[in-house]
């Protein structure tokens, strides 16, 4: 049977090419591999000058450490109310009307 069709493993009798063509890597692996050396560098620096980075080396995005949320006492929470359809409500103590008119709210 005869390849009448292009092909890099087989010539065109059928009899396979001894080539060196699938051996090395090609030029885009190479250049991958560059490209990965400088992200890698560049990530060393972030980390060095920003120790708190959580970023993730998929997305390579610069995001600081979120900062721990602590309650600071401004507004005293009294309870939470509940309205039409089971939402949920927060009454604070600055706000007591606030609490009358919601219990005295009706269907």
């Amino acid at each position: 049977m005869i390849n009448l069709g292009s092909s890099l493993r087989y010539g065109p009798h059928g009899k396979k090419r001894k080539t060196k063509a699938f051996s090395k890597p090609s030029k885009h692996k190479q250049l991958i591999r560059v490209q990965q050396k400088l992200f890698d560098q560049v990530m060393r620096e972030i980390k060095e000058e920003y120790p708190s980075y959580e970023g993730t080396p998929l997305t390579g995005a610069i995001t600081p450490k979120k900062e721990v949320m602590q309650y600071t006492g401004e507004r005293k929470l009294i309870g939470i109310a509940t309205m039409h359809k089971s939402n949920a409500v927060p009454i604070f103590e600055d706000d007591k009307q606030h609490a009358i008119d919601i219990a005295r709210m009706r269907r």
